[in-house]
Order: structure tokens, then sequence, then C-alpha cells
């Protein structure tokens, strides 16, 4: 296929959405059986949705293609609607904070079901423009770097969803590697990292994955990051009484994130 012509299948695919070859009306009538013949154009199956009817936030469940299922958040705002995505099926890394942590880990979600996920809700959604997409749902991205990364320059992309690096959030758990390697990647997309405490000890309990990443290592790896990229981190810390929540608890965290260009976000 020449490559004008894959440039109007690709804004078909992902600017309008279409859902079969058939649909693009202007690639040649004989073209079409062809593309038929040896691509397929995936699509998520809908199983449930739940919307809140405060704010309209809805949580949906999706089927793929080979029955594992997946949740996508939309939550409307008055001047924004982000998406939350999920990037795996399942999740390796037991938060003790995270819902998804019992169910344990399945597979890794391809490129192409992530951008699905985003179709499917635009398509519910079709007075909604689509302007922040975050990585905070089922899975942990960086343990899917290359799929997530594929994803992300499609939403990025003019031709595509259009949507600004900056408006693209991968949340981590504490991945350093995977820190390392965005920092590498020239894209102005945020970093937010889960962290839940200063100290290691209960931090371990909450993110056991600090076993294998203590403090000292993923702080100087976000230290390193902010210096590449010029870019704020934000760190997410769940409240939790008795735990992580006392006076010391936050000079800890005042301390451990000194000199750093971050911000935080109670939840």
């Amino acid at each position: 296929v020449e490559r004008y012509r894959m440039a109007q299948i690709f804004r078909w695919l992902y600017k309008f959405g279409v859902k079969s070859f058939d649909e693009m009306t202007d690639i040649p009538a004989d073209l079409r059986p062809r593309l038929k013949t040896k691509f397929h154009i995936t699509h998520l199956a809908l199983l449930d949705s739940r919307s809140s009817a405060i704010d309209g936030t809805t949580k949906y469940l999706f089927k793929l293609e080979d029955a594992s299922t997946i949740e996508t958040v939309f939550l409307p705002e008055p001047r924004r609607a982000t998406i939350c995505l999920s990037s795996q099926v399942g999740c390796k890394f037991s938060c003790s904070c995270c819902a998804s942590a019992p169910f344990g880990f399945v597979r890794n979600l391809k490129a192409s079901e992530i951008l699905d996920e985003v179709l499917s809700v635009r398509e519910k959604n079709p007075s909604a423009a689509i302007t922040n997409l975050v990585f905070m749902g089922i899975g942990e991205p960086f343990d899917n770097y290359d799929n997530v990364m594929k994803a992300i320059r499609i939403f990025n992309d003019e031709d595509a969803f259009n949507i600004g690096a900056r408006r693209l959030t991968i949340s981590t758990c504490g991945i350093i590697p995977g820190i390392k390697k965005l920092s590498q990647e020239g894209l102005q997309v945020e970093l937010s990292v889960s962290l839940h405490s200063a100290d290691d000890q209960a931090r371990s309990k909450i993110v056991p994955i600090n076993k294998r990443y203590p403090l000292k290592e993923l702080i100087a790896a976000c230290r390193e990051y902010t210096e590449k990229t010029d870019r704020i981190i934000t760190f997410e810390y769940v409240l939790i009484k008795g735990v992580n929540s006392s006076k010391e608890d936050a000079l800890r965290m005042v301390s451990l994130l000194k000199g750093i260009k971050c911000k935080v976000n109670t939840i």
C-alpha cells in the first residue's frame, strides 16, 4: 500500500474511529477487500458501565477479544474531559491501596487495545472533547513500557487523536528503569509516582516493589528525571490513618522531597 494510502487509513482509524474498511470512503473500492483479507480492526465489547449521578464520572467494563476484561474510566469536567486508562490485564505489583491488586496479573495490553479504550469511550461520549489521558487504571504502565509508548505517540499525533503530550500522564508505583527510559524519550508527558510514605518500612507494606527499588534509589531517579527533562513530577500520597498520616510523616515527606521539582497530591 502506498504511503499516502497508509496515512489515509491511519486518519480513518484514529481521527474518525471507523470500525470497518468499508467506511473509508476515499480508499479505492478494489483495495478495501484486499485490506480485509490481510488486516483486522480490533474493538472492545462493553460488558457494563456505571455512572455517578453527581458528576457524570463513568466506569466502563470492557471485554477484549480474548475474553479478558479491563476497566476504563471517563471523568467529565466543565473545561476538560479525562480518560483513565488501563495498561495491563491485572497487575503483578500488589499495592495494598489498589483495588486491582487481589486479581493478579494476566497479560500486557497491546498498543491497539490501549488505543481502543479511548476510541470506545470517545464513541460513547460524542459531545465531549477528550482533552486528557492518564495511565492510572489497571496495571503498571512501566511494566508494559513499549506498548504504552506506542499508544502515547499515536495519542499525540496530529493526524490521530492530537492530544498534547503535557495532557498525557503516566503513573508508576516506582519502576526506576521506566523512569530512566522515559527521561530519554524527548516527550513532554507528565510523570506521576505513587509514593504513599517517606519511610521505607511503611512504604514496603503499601507498595511492595519498594523492597526492590527503595526510597533512596527511587528519589535519586526522580531527581535525575526532573534535571534531565525540566519537568515537574507529581507524587501521589494516599493518606491512611495510623499508617502514614501523622505530622511526623509529613515532615519526613518534606525532607525527602526537598530540592526536587515536584508537587504532592494527597488522596
